[in-house]
């Protein structure tokens, strides 16, 4: 990682820069693959299938062949170790208290005699969750979105997530589903999954908003969606974190932060704001040396290529590069860290101290880990209890209430030019 000592702030947006993939071509195939989907159904996802994962999913049963049974996931519960087990019942429990307090309370207030207005939040009737395989097939996540839809009321949770050439989905993602009462699982994945729930099909209803990860295929698939009229929890890019650090902290922490934020993706993005040279040597050194002990170190390689060591010794200005990067994450390890997190604006979620390693929002402290990305938590809120309800705002007015504001109302509708909308209110008024 390169080391950059008091950048001008005209550096500043050069070095708050992301991985950004050239996804052209891959629009295109995923467009291709939405209006498969769109005109051919469940036929389509299984040809889809057999040409993305190799394996032929008309092999299952039940008359959908993606449908996860009760007998799956019961085997699937067996063969979860128990130590895995009580994390995930541990976690689950923090995650549900966290978000069980944010339960929003409804709004009832008379703005004027005769005239009320009400505003209550309800659940969204169905949602679909993605939850990616692969490598690291992420359960967690599966917990972050699922408990709280749950909470909200949601009427069904519907859960996609891609299973291997063995047609088996990943235990523990099966396991939490079942811990946080999943309604239906169905074993698709890729964009023909984000299809499916979009557009629905012979097997598979619509959702009215998507939630979860994925590769670029899926954060494509959910853009495109989003454009026809199906809700998304928010634009996703490459997972990153920023640390800020004085020389009170520990270089090993520290580069074990980054090193667990690196081994995401190759396209993750690690940055440390410190005090001092001597301090980004030694978390530069330490970095070198965990990183060979990595299982994923070649994956974590890449993404450090992308990631950068920067050297503020101004307080102030290291504040405003941090509100400048809007990090998805962000460490605050030094001597007063509440003094600096107070003056953080733009940050998904915030880790005080040296004993809050990001580690422990992913998994099991209770705040959510879904949260945006590429500089957007200037203005977007990582996913909580009120992502899975809409509201829904309520007037009544009597008749003295219309009489009182009828005068605003006609003024302001005809200064727009806009008479039907002072008639409405002139008609009430002469009858």
């Amino acid at each position: 990682m390169e080391i950059i000592v008091n950048p001008p702030q005209g550096q500043w947006k050069a070095l708050c820069r992301r991985v950004v993939a050239d996804d052209a071509a891959i629009e295109g195939r995923v467009r291709a693959i939405l209006e498969r989907v769109l005109s051919g159904g469940d036929t389509a996802l299984v040809d889809i299938t057999r040409e993305v994962e190799g394996r032929d999913p008309a092999a299952n049963q039940q008359g959908n062949p993606f449908l996860v049974s009760s007998a799956e996931i019961t085997a699937a519960a067996a063969s979860v170790s128990a130590d895995l087990k009580e994390a995930i019942a541990a976690a689950a429990d923090n995650i549900r208290a966290f978000h069980a307090a944010q339960k929003p309370a409804s709004v009832a207030l008379e703005t004027m005699p005769g005239v009320s207005c009400m505003r209550r939040s309800l659940p969204i009737e169905r949602v679909g969750l993605y939850i990616p395989g692969g490598s690291a097939p992420l359960f967690s996540t599966l917990l972050m979105l699922a408990i709280p839809a749950r909470i909200a009321g949601c009427r069904e949770i519907v859960l996609c997530t891609p299973a291997g050439r063995d047609g088996k989905v990943a235990p523990a993602v099966l396991y939490a589903a079942s811990v946080c009462g999943v309604d239906t699982i169905y074993s698709l994945g890729g964009a023909q999954a984000i299809a499916a729930m979009a557009y629905g099909t012979e097997t598979i209803a619509p959702v009215s908003k998507i939630f979860g990860p994925g590769n670029r295929y899926v954060t494509k698939a959910k853009q495109l969606v989003a454009a026809t009229g199906v809700a998304i929890d928010m634009p996703a890019g490459p997972s990153e974190v920023m640390v800020m650090a004085d020389d009170t902290a520990s270089d090993r922490f520290v580069a074990s932060d980054m090193l667990s934020q690196a081994e995401h993706g190759p396209d993750s993005q690690a940055m440390l704001v410190c005090k001092s040279g001597e301090f980004a040597v030694r978390v530069q050194a330490e970095v070198a040396r965990q990183l060979a002990l990595l299982p994923r170190s070649d994956i974590a390689t890449k993404a450090l290529e992308n990631s950068r060591i920067v050297v503020m010794e101004n307080h102030d200005q290291a504040i405003a590069f941090a509100n400048a990067y809007a990090p998805e994450h962000l460490i605050v390890a030094v001597q007063d860290p509440w003094a600096i997190a107070e003056q953080i604006t733009a940050a998904g979620s915030v880790f005080i101290g040296n004993y809050s390693p990001e580690s422990a929002g992913d998994y099991a402290s209770g705040t959510n880990h879904t949260l945006p990305t590429m500089g957007l938590a200037r203005a977007w809120s990582g996913i909580g209890l009120d992502s899975f309800m809409h509201s829904i705002t309520y007037q009544e007015l009597t008749r003295e209430g219309l009489s009182s504001l009828g005068k605003t109302i006609v003024t302001m509708a005809e200064a727009e030019g806009l008479d039907a909308h002072a008639a409405a209110v002139k008609i009430r008024l002469e009858q």
